[in-house]
C-alpha cells in the first residue's frame, strides 16, 4: 500500500471511530435519559407508597378508635339497659314499704292482703308491658319446651301426657322461654 492509501485507510479509520464514538455517546445519553425517566418513576412510585402507607395509618387508627367506641357503648348500654324497668318498678317497690309499715302500726291484715294484691297487679301490668307472660300449663299436652315434667301421676280424668297440676308457674319473655313451668305430668 502506499502512503497515500495509508491516510485514507487512517481517515477512514478516523471517520468510522468518529461516528461511532458519536453514536455511542447518543446511546449514552439515550441511556442516561432512560435512567432518568427510571428513576423519576421510582421516585414517584416510593412517594405514592408512602402516601398510601400513611393513609393506612390513618385508616386504621380510627378504626381502632371506632372499635374502643363501639365497645365502651356497648358496655354502657349492657350495664344501663334496665333502667327503664327499674324505674318502672319503683312505685311497686314504694307500695310494698308502705304497705308493710301500714301493717306494722294498725295490725290490719285485711288492708294489707288487699295492699298486697293491688301491687301484685301493678307488678304485673309492668312486666306485661315489658313483654313477660305466664306460660298455660294445666290442662295443657305436656311440651318439653315450655313444661319440666317433675312428677307423674297416674289420673283417671285427663288422658296421658297431659298437664294435671302446676308446682311452679314459668314465663315467656317475648318469644323465649326464661322458665319452663315445673309440672305434673298424667300417665
Amino acid at each position: 500500500m502506499s502512503t497515500g492509501d495509508n491516510k485514507t485507510v487512517e481517515q477512514d479509520i478516523d471517520t468510522t471511530y468518529a461516528a461511532d464514538n458519536e453514536a455511542t455517546t447518543e446511546e449514552a445519553g439515550a441511556e442516561v435519559s432512560e435512567d432518568a425517566t427510571v428513576t423519576s418513576e421510582l421516585e414517584q412510585a416510593r412517594v405514592q407508597a408512602e402516601e398510601n402507607y400513611q393513609r393506612l395509618l390513618r385508616v386504621q387508627a380510627d378504626f381502632d378508635n371506632f372499635r374502643r367506641r363501639a365497645r365502651a357503648e356497648k358496655e354502657d348500654f349492657a350495664k344501663y339497659a334496665s333502667v327503664k324497668l327499674i324505674e318502672q318498678l319503683l312505685p311497686i317497690v314504694d307500695n310494698f314499704d308502705r304497705a308493710l309499715s301500714s301493717s306494722k302500726e294498725t295490725k290490719d291484715f285485711d288492708a294489707l292482703v288487699k295492699g298486697l294484691d293491688m301491687t301484685y297487679r301493678g307488678l304485673d301490668q309492668v312486666l306485661s308491658a315489658e313483654g313477660l307472660k305466664p306460660i298455660e300449663a294445666v290442662g295443657q299436652p305436656f311440651n318439653p319446651e315450655f313444661h319440666q315434667a317433675v312428677m307423674q301421676v297416674e289420673s283417671e280424668e285427663h288422658e296421658e301426657g297431659i298437664v294435671v297440676e302446676e308446682l311452679q308457674k314459668g314465663y315467656i319473655l317475648k318469644d323465649k322461654v326464661i322458665r319452663p313451668a315445673m309440672v305434673k305430668v298424667s300417665v
